[in-house]
Parts: structure tokens; C-alpha cells; sequence
């Protein structure tokens, strides 16, 4: 009888997810668990040899998109290839299901503004074999994947489907209505569904500026949801607060989970609008979590939140002006050699003087990428907290130019492929110090990576491996204990979804795992690439020195390549309820 185990990593230096300091030891595996941490001295068929390595769980990503690549994609990337193991979607109340055939375009239309997912992209790549959300955890769980991935239910659809043109005018919602949500919200939970995501975001919007149908849903209809979770044996609700007045946003937020025994987790950001209500936000929670359960967790971004400008992507400082969009159709390489042109660039930045002061682009997110005094060169490798003193703005100054001058010779660097950062939130004091307190606050977690969304604008689904490499290492002053970095990307991201199998290295506990040349991991700089449907194009992004991601015991990453193993299913409740992990 073979009595060797499937795999021993040996001789790692092992985080086990607790926080704790690390040990050396072996950790090994059989049938996808982990039968052993520490010392192990039996047979193995497989072995990784850790030493010198920094061995951890699985990250778990509680906020990602990826609700249509799971469709169209057996790979969770960029996520897989940065150390996450399992993922969230259904997130910021968007997604597909349930839809009935005459709201796919409404629903397609709502992702393409909310998320930046293209048209084309959703209409080529969905099947919309399905119409119920039961029909599309069917239809999810049909296809293989690298990860694991869990599903909330999106409050948009939900709306949606049973409101018709009624939700999207923001109609308050009868009781029939109000009994038919939660008869939906229970068969999702019955389906597998952990929870709920939400949005009252009001720049949550379509494209031609149609704002979330959720924006304005009233305290009743969160209940009706929430209690239609509860018949069915509980689960988590996910929002996004009006970012202008969250406060009475997380009050009644709240209430709800309280009167529904609702665990709640919500977006947390540090904005123009005050940027100290952040503090305000978690000492509520604070006291809320001091007072029992249900626990409120706030998800807090690992540096600044904003998009990447830039010729290949979707925006940059010239992309609403007439004499750049007859460019928009060529290629880079010839956009580029037009650019050079110094009558193209007489005729381009002509046209940037007459709309310097008072800006009238066709969309908010050109204006936007003109806002000079937050855009910085993101460089190689990427650097998410730039000096001030290098903006475009601070650099025009120096050099006794315009910021358009300026910003035009950036776009050309490195023939077209230069990216910029524009920061939006979480910068407002030009420096990450406010984030590291949010990060170091009991009832936080990182997350709002978005990844499978807002394809050629962002690319921070690699927050995991900047947690890493940044917070944890490279920051001069005021890092991140590593043990804490791993914990906040593990055990507590489990615990927030009540998820008791992953999480930490301890046996009998689910095989995620992270094998990692700590000394080694780099962040590279984001770059483009055409692998979505109909030849769409994405920003995505490596990183060097994962050297093995293992999920339920299988290695689906070595040194940064996939290996074909595609063992990802979909999160099963443990039980009806939604629990927290207990911390042996």
C-alpha cells in the first residue's frame, strides 16, 4: 500500500496566516488538505524544495469583477499570477443574473460604465446560458478554472429583473416587489451565494451617465433582501457608500445587518470630499464590532485608487479633443509617429490651450485625466506613492512649459507605451501614510482590486504582490510587519466570508498555498495584451519570485507560468450559516 503523501513543501520558512512570527518547517499535503505543518519526515511523491522561501496560504481576494471571465476564461488572471487562490465577485452590485433576454443589453451597458468592461467584449464572451442566478452558478461551475471563486448576489439585476424599466427610473418598490426580492435572495443563498453586493455609489453610472439602480434603494428594500439571506440560512452584504455622505450610508447599513444578523463589509476610501471621514467611518465600526456581532469589515485599497493613462489605453489628457480622435484608429506605432509630427502635436496642443481653464470633453473621464497637479509618470518598475515635486504640474513649473507640453512628451516615452498614474483617492495628502493606518486598523481588510474589470484603465488586482514587495519590505519608512501583511490577505479575509477552510496553514484545512522567494518578488510595470474575446485588449501585469501557487493541493503556478492544473471550483458553504473562523 503507497502511504507517501502527494506533495511536502520542505523546509520553508512557514507564515501560518495567524500573524504570528515565522518557523522553519515542511508542510505537507494529501487529497487537496493539509495533513501536516512543521516537522515531517514521511515519503512524498512530489517535493518543493522551500528553503530560503517564505511559505503562506492562499490569498484571498475579496473583491474582484471577474463575474464574465469566468464565463469566457479558464484562467482568474492577473489574480492568479499575484498569489490569490480564491476570489469574490457579484461586488459593487453589478453582474449578470439574474436577466431575463430583453436586460442583457441593460445589464451589459451598466458593466460597460460601472466597470469599464467593453460592449463588444460582454457580447461576444457571455453565453447567457442562463436567466436565474441559479442558472448562472450552473453555468459557472460548468467551465474549469485555476481558483477557487465565490459569488454574491448583484443587487442591480436583482433589481432589474424584478422591477423591469421601473428600477432603473428609481422607482420605490412595492411590497409584491419587495416579496419577490426576497424570495430571489434566498434561492441564491440556497444556489451558494455568500452574499449580497451592493452600490450606492452615484458615480457608479453607464456610460451615457444612467446611474446604478441601486444608487437611491431605500432601507426597506435592503431588509427584504437581508431577510430573504436570512430564510435561507444567512449571508454577508457587500456595499459601496455614496462617497460624498457615506455616514448616513453606513448607519442604515448597519441597522440592517443588525436586525438580519448580516455580516457587512463595505468600501472604505479616502476622498476630496473629506478626506478625513475615513476616521469617522471606523470608529462607528469600531463601536459597533465592540458591541457584538454581526462584525462590519471595512475594505480599504493598498494605494492610491485612479486609472493609468496613457495611447494604448482608455484614457489620456488629449482623448476628448477632436484633433487627437482622428488618431484614435491607428495603430500605436503610428499614432506615435503622428504625434511626433509637429504639426499634429501645434494642432493638438492649440486646442488643449483653449479648454485649459474650463475643460467642455464628452465625458467625465477626459476631463478627468487633465486634472495635471495628481498625474505622475508610473515608470518601471511602478511606483504607486511619487513625490509630489514630480507631477506634471510640479515638472511644468521647473521647466517653464505647459502641463500639456509636458504630459504630450511623457505619452511619447518608450514609443507610445509609457503609462501615467492619476491618483483619485487615498492620496489626498500625497502620501500612503493615511492607507497604512487604515490597513493597520483591527477591522480592516485589503481588497477592491477589481480584477476582471475596468480592463484598459487600472490594473490593481496585483495588490496582493504590492502588499508584499512594498508594505511589507521596500517602504523607507513606516512598513508593514510581514506577518500582518500576510494575515490581513488570509486569515482575515477568510474570516470576513466566513470562510473556515482556507486561510491558514494548519492541518486539515483546505491546500492554498503560497511558496515565494520573498527576497526575489518584483512588481512589474503594467502592460497591454489582446486575450478577451472579439481580440480585446487589457491591461494586466507579472510579478517575479512566486515560485508555486497551490490550490487544493494541485500546483497551478511555477515561476510565474501556469502548469495547466485547473482545480479552482466554486466556494461550497460549509453549512447554511455564514461563521467566522475560529482561531485555534
Amino acid at each position: 500500500m503507497d502511504t507517501a503523501v502527494d506533495l511536502v513543501i520542505r523546509a520553508g520558512k512557514i507564515f501560518d496566516g495567524m500573524g504570528g512570527e515565522s518557523f522553519i518547517g515542511d508542510v505537507a499535503i494529501n487529497d487537496g488538505r493539509i495533513v501536516a505543518v512543521g516537522t515531517f519526515d514521511g515519503e512524498a511523491r512530489e517535493e518543493i524544495d522551500a528553503a530560503g522561501m517564505m511559505v503562506c496560504p492562499g490569498f484571498i481576494d475579496v473583491h474582484t469583477h471577474y463575474d464574465g471571465q469566468l464565463v469566457w476564461s479558464e484562467h482568474l488572471s492577473p489574480s492568479s499570477a499575484h498569489g490569490v487562490t480564491t476570489v469574490v465577485i457579484g461586488n459593487c452590485g453589478v453582474g449578470f443574473a439574474p436577466c431575463r433576454p430583453e436586460d442583457r443589453n441593460r445589464l451589459i451597458k451598466l458593466l460597460e460604465g460601472v466597470e469599464d468592461m467593453p460592449e463588444v467584449v460582454l457580447a461576444d464572451g457571455l453565453t447567457w446560458d442562463w436567466e436565474t442566478f441559479p442558472d448562472f452558478v450552473a453555468a459557472i461551475k460548468r467551465r474549469r478554472h485555476d481558483i477557487d471563486f465565490a459569488v454574491q448576489l448583484p443587487h442591480a439585476p436583482l433589481r432589474v429583473y424584478v422591477m423591469g424599466e421601473r428600477a432603473a427610473d428609481n422607482s420605490i418598490a412595492t411590497d409584491a416587489d419587495l416579496a419577490r426580492m426576497r424570495q430571489l435572495a434566498g434561492e441564491a443563498i440556497r444556489a451558494g451565494a455568500l452574499g449580497l453586493g451592493t452600490s450606492r455609489n452615484i458615480f457608479h453610472t453607464t456610460r451615457s451617465g444612467v446611474i446604478i439602480p441601486t444608487a437611491h434603494a431605500p432601507e426597506a428594500e435592503l431588509r427584504a433582501i437581508a431577510e430573504g439571506m436570512k430564510d435561507a440560512g444567512g449571508g454577508t452584504i457587500q456595499a459601496v457608500f455614496n462617497v460624498e455622505h457615506p455616514k448616513p450610508d453606513l448607519e442604515m447599513f448597519k441597522k440592517v445587518a443588525a436586525e438580519t444578523d448580516s455580516p457587512l463589509s463595505f468600501t472604505l476610501v479616502q476622498t476630496a470630499f473629506d478626506k478625513d471621514h475615513w476616521k469617522d467611518l471606523l470608529e462607528i465600526v469600531s463601536a459597533s464590532n465592540a458591541e457584538g456581532h454581526p462584525r462590519i469589515t471595512a475594505q480599504v485599497f493598498a494605494r492610491p485608487i485612479g486609472v493609468l493613462l496613457g495611447l494604448d489605453v482608455s484614457f489620456n489628457p488629449f482623448c476628448g479633443f477632436e484633433s487627437f480622435k482622428r488618431l484614435l484608429a491607428l495603430p500605436l506605432a503610428e499614432k506615435v509617429a503622428a504625434m511626433r509630427d509637429p504639426a499634429v502635436r501645434a494642432e493638438i496642443l492649440a486646442e488643449a490651450s483653449t479648454v485649459r481653464e474650463n475643460p467642455s470633453l464628452e465625458f467625465t473621464g477626459a476631463a478627468f485625466a487633465r486634472k495635471f497637479d495628481s498625474i505622475y509618470a508610473l515608470g518601471s518598475p511602478p511606483n504607486y506613492e511619487p513625490d509630489p515635486a514630480n507631477s506634471v504640474v510640479a515638472q511644468a513649473a521647473r521647466r517653464g512649459l505647459s502641463a500639456d507640453d509636458v504630459v504630450y512628451d511623457m505619452l511619447l516615452d518608450q514609443d507610445g507605451h509609457a503609462l501615467l498614474l492619476q491618483t483619485s483617492v487615498n492620496y489626498e495628502n500625497q502620501s500612503l501614510d493615511d492607507v497604512r493606518e487604515m490597513l493597520m486598523h483591527p477591522d480592516t481588510v485589503p481588497a477592491l482590486g477589481d480584477g476582471g474589470a475596468h480592463y484598459g484603465m487600472i490594473c490593481d488586482s496585483t495588490y496582493t504582490t504590492f502588499m508584499l514587495t512594498y508594505w511589507a519590505r521596500d517602504r523607507a519608512s513606516g512598513s508593514i510587519p510581514l506577518p500582518r501583511v500576510v494575515e490581513l490577505m488570509t486569515s482575515k479575509a477568510a474570516s470576513m466570508l466566513g470562510l473556515a477552510d482556507r486561510g491558514r496553514l494548519a492541518p486539515g484545512l483546505k491546500a492554498d498555498i503560497n511558496v515565494i522567494d520573498f527576497d526575489r518578488l518584483a512588481l512589474n510595470a503594467p502592460h497591454v495584451i489582446a486575450d478577451l474575446p472579439s481580440d480585446g485588449r487589457r491591461l494586466t501585469q507579472s510579478a517575479d519570485g512566486y515560485v508555486a501557487t497551490i490550490v487544493s493541493g494541485d500546483i497551478i503556478m511555477r515561476n510565474g507560468l501556469p502548469t495547466g492544473n485547473l482545480p479552482g471550483r466554486m466556494v461550497e458553504r460549509s453549512s447554511l450559516r455564514v461563521r467566522e473562523v475560529e482561531h485555534a
